[in-house]
């Protein structure tokens, strides 16, 4: 449905069913992505805050496969706390692949985004077997849904049942996707690696590179099912959470609340929809910029200041801003 404040015609969707999953903290806003595009917006990402001022928290980490624990503080991003995870463990901060909370598994309804329960126990999911996988794309959509880590590696977060890649057994969730017919994805968003997929021809055969996550003993030969649809974003059992931003310092919140839980979890699962992501920081982000707008061309326009890189299209503005008024008034 168009909007009436006849905005700037959009790009396309990037993809259309080809799963990826936006970025949960993606590369800082301004960045710009290895393929050309800006990651996260237009605007260049404030310095660090000084130690000082950032939020004096304390928490308890393990490596996902065995580990002593250890204790983290003092980071304000991602990227940050892969590197006090790596401090911590004596490990090149590269090595981190992605963690989850209150759980070692690779379960994608665990998978850390921008926020981190106070009370959460965070697992940290390091490299281990390197893979190449030939694929033939037998259909247009191959049954992925892709994420990022917020540090520059693209992984897979899904496999749709019965899809081309549900049929390959080497190709698992949590699987990194280092390169693409010989072309490194290392620092490119969700969005950039889905549509690289989406672009391949159809009919063809493709290499995909991959590293899987170190797996402990009992995970061997166990092939992790992806995040249930709907099953929204799971903060864990604190009382309060910590958000981590692409921009400025982290904060200390309130749990959200079941409106916006519900709003976020409808708005991922349309950038699944539309874009072939997910990405519930992206997701709480337009939660945010929507949920005291009057219209949906005044969303159309926040959407557009803060996150026009992404191109969303006007259909799924409107969608948007439903999605938005349904939570709003219960009806889930």
């Amino acid at each position: 449905m168009p909007l009436g404040l006849g905005r700037r015609k959009k790009a396309p969707p990037l993809v259309e069913n080809e799963e990826a999953e936006p970025g949960r903290g993606g590369l800082g806003v301004g960045e710009p992505g290895p393929l050309g595009g800006v990651a996260g917006g237009p605007h260049a990402g404030l310095p660090p805050p000084p130690p000082a001022l950032r939020p004096r928290l304390v928490f308890h980490t393990q490596l996902a496969h065995g580990s002593p624990t250890g204790r983290i503080e003092g980071f304000t991003n991602v990227k940050e706390l892969y590197g006090k995870i790596a401090e911590a463990f004596r490990l090149p901060a590269a090595e981190v692949m992605f963690c989850t909370l209150n759980t070692h598994k690779v379960d994608m309804d665990k998978l850390l985004g921008g926020q981190i329960g106070l009370e959460d126990f965070i697992f940290a999911h390091v490299k281990g077997q390197r893979k190449e996988v030939e694929v033939f794309k037998s259909e247009e959509a191959l049954g992925l849904t892709i994420t990022d880590n917020g540090a520059g590696y693209a992984f897979i977060k899904r496999i749709k049942e019965g899809s081309v890649i549900d049929h390959i057994q080497l190709i698992s969730v949590g699987d990194m996707i280092e390169a693409i017919n010989g072309q490194s994805l290392l620092g490119c968003r969700h969005y950039e690696v889905a549509r690289l997929l989406k672009e391949l021809p159809r009919g063809r055969t493709f290499t995909l590179k991959l590293t899987e996550p170190r797996k402990a003993f009992d995970m061997i030969s166990v092939r992790s099912g992806g995040g249930r649809p709907g099953a929204g974003p799971q903060l864990g059992t604190g009382r309060g959470t910590l958000r981590l931003r692409s921009r400025g310092p982290a904060t200390v919140e309130d749990m959200p609340s079941a409106f916006e839980e519900k709003a976020i979890e409808k708005v991922d699962d349309l950038l699944e929809s539309y874009m072939g992501i997910r990405d519930t920081e992206l997701a709480a982000t337009m939660v945010e910029l929507g949920k005291d707008k009057k219209n949906p061309d005044e969303l159309a326009e926040a959407l557009d200041e803060r996150l026009g890189d992404f191109a969303f299209p006007d259909e799924f503005v409107f969608d948007v801003w439903g999605a938005i008024g349904d939570a709003k008034v219960g009806r889930y």
